[in-house]
């Protein structure tokens, strides 16, 4: 069963319209707010260019105010004391000024006004200057009667304060100039920001409706996932509970079948047996009186009785595939000793069986899984391994059994539990985890060979500290001399490690 928060596929690949459209709508609000951020910039820097140059003016039109006053001090002062070292800034002020007029020129040259101002103001000082001249010339011929004469005159005052009232004028012009121009700035810049204020409202309520719908996706997609998290727990309590069963169940199939292949065993042993025994005494007995008269009845008769120790061997193999008597008549210890000698004469490899003195206390179903697991690894070792020694080491551990056993063969592949095919493995593993141990197949050691480690645990399902109970059946057969093989059939008794090879459950 498959989960998905997904409406569809379409939803998947792009966003709903309204959610698009939010974001257009985020982006352009900030792109508009970006572009009147930079205008509020460029109108801020226009209006400090402009107070500094407002400045600049004023200082210009102060330092030509005070070079011509200057001329006319240094004038004045020669008139006084005839002394040529005061005309220095009477000389070198029409090249000052002129320079001075220059730099108002390029500072006035975007106001039409102040640069008719500045031209009157140019008109003004030069006629002052000229007057300068023309009252050194008078001097220098007349004297000074004739320059106080001229000084007396009122159009000399009323030059100079015509160009301190220009003075006047062209600064008040800049400073309204100023003025105008900051009032307009701020009006523009309080334009600007009620804009950008609007602008910030309208983010704001964007981010809002993106808050909103990011609420309400969040709040979907977490009840989705708790809907998911809640179907997942019930999923993973009923698996629990399947897996709990099937294990049961397996348990339940091994033990009874088990206890079928036990039963099937007793039966064909005391069934079978009593048959076999009592047509192998019936035919030795008419042997013996058609051995004179009739010789060659007699001689069919032997081959029958031929026939019949096949029989009794068959027998015997189905017995031992079914259900080990050892196992149930001796223990587990004399099961796995038997096992491993038998194992080692009929393949040629050294095995050695290391079984701890406490393993017949192992429990029916603990000692049976000990011994398929045995089983089971010494039959692959046999066929692929190419080994030449094996170990079985069974202990007593504190809390269970544990079975190791190991080769020195070719090793086996690391992907060798995942094989499909690999049905011999994983029946051991399955035997181990349905009696709660566990079973692990890797390389040996430095990569030598294979080693085959299984815990089985003391307290697993049908896995009781009691010594394994008889079979009664076979018990049965112990105290009764009739059911027991006629002495003539015991020579012929087949080897029982041919099971060996022969497919087990």
């Amino acid at each position: 069963m498959y989960f998905s928060t997904a409406a569809d596929e379409k939803s998947i690949r792009s966003l709903p319209l309204h959610k698009t459209l939010l974001c257009l709508v985020c982006v352009v609000l900030l792109v508009v707010n970006g572009i009147f951020l930079v205008r509020n910039l460029d109108d801020l820097r226009a209006a400090n260019t402009l107070q500094a140059q407002t400045a600049l003016v004023s200082d210009e039109l102060q330092y030509l105010n005070l070079l011509v006053t200057d001329a006319e001090s240094s004038l004045r002062g020669y008139f006084l004391s005839g002394d040529e070292v005061y005309l220095g800034p009477l000389r070198g002020a029409p090249q000052q000024i002129d320079k001075q007029l220059h730099a108002l020129g390029a500072l006035l040259d975007d106001s039409p006004s102040q640069t008719k101002n500045l031209q009157q103001l140019r008109t003004l000082v030069e006629k002052k200057l000229g007057l300068l001249h023309q009252s050194l010339e008078v001097y220098r011929q007349g004297g000074l009667n004739d320059i106080v004469a001229i000084a007396a005159s009122p159009d000399d005052r009323a030059q100079m304060d015509e160009i301190r009232l220009q003075v006047v004028i062209m600064t008040r012009e800049q400073n309204e100039l100023l003025t105008t121009r900051t009032a307009a700035f701020y009006q523009q810049y309080r334009h600007a920001a009620l804009f950008g204020v609007g602008i910030n409202a309208a983010a704001i309520i964007v981010l809002l409706l993106f808050y909103k719908l990011i609420k309400r996706a969040f709040r979907s997609r977490l009840l989705a996932e708790r809907a998911l998290q809640r179907t997942n727990d019930g999923l993973e309590e009923i698996v629990a509970e399947r897996t709990a069963q099937l294990s049961v169940l397996s348990r339940h199939l091994i033990r009874v079948s088990e206890e079928e292949k036990s039963r099937l065993a007793r039966e064909l042993h005391d069934e079978m047996g009593a048959n076999l025994t009592a047509i192998g005494m019936d035919m030795s007995t008419v042997t013996e009186h058609l051995r004179a008269s009739h010789p060659e009845l007699a001689s069919k008769l032997v081959r029958a009785r031929r026939t019949l120790v096949d029989t009794v061997q068959l027998k015997r193999r189905i017995i031992e595939n079914l259900r080990p008597s050892l196992l149930d008549n001796m223990g587990l210890s004399a099961a796995l000793q038997s096992y491993c000698a038998d194992y080692a004469r009929v393949t040629a490899l050294d095995c050695d069986a290391l079984i701890d003195a406490k393993a017949d206390a192992a429990g029916p179903m603990q000692a049976i899984a000990l011994f398929r697991i045995t089983q089971e690894a010494l039959n692959n070792i046999a066929k692929y391994a190419k080994a030449r020694t094996v170990i079985v080491n069974l202990t007593r551990e504190p809390d269970g059994w544990g079975l190791e056993i190991t080769d020195d063969g070719i090793g086996i592949p690391d992907d060798a539990m995942a094989r499909s095919k690999s049905h011999g493995l994983l029946g051991m593993r399955e035997r181990a985890l349905l009696l709660g141990g566990t079973l692990v197949v890797e390389r040996g050691v430095n990569g030598v060979g294979t080693c085959v480690r299984a815990m089985i645990p003391a307290a697993a399902p049908g896995g009781n500290e009691e010594a394994p109970a008889q079979a009664p059946a076979l018990s049965r057969a112990s105290q009764a001399p009739a059911l027991q093989d006629p002495p003539g059939l015991l020579e012929a008794r087949a080897d029982p490690v041919r099971h060996l090879n022969a497919p087990h459950p």
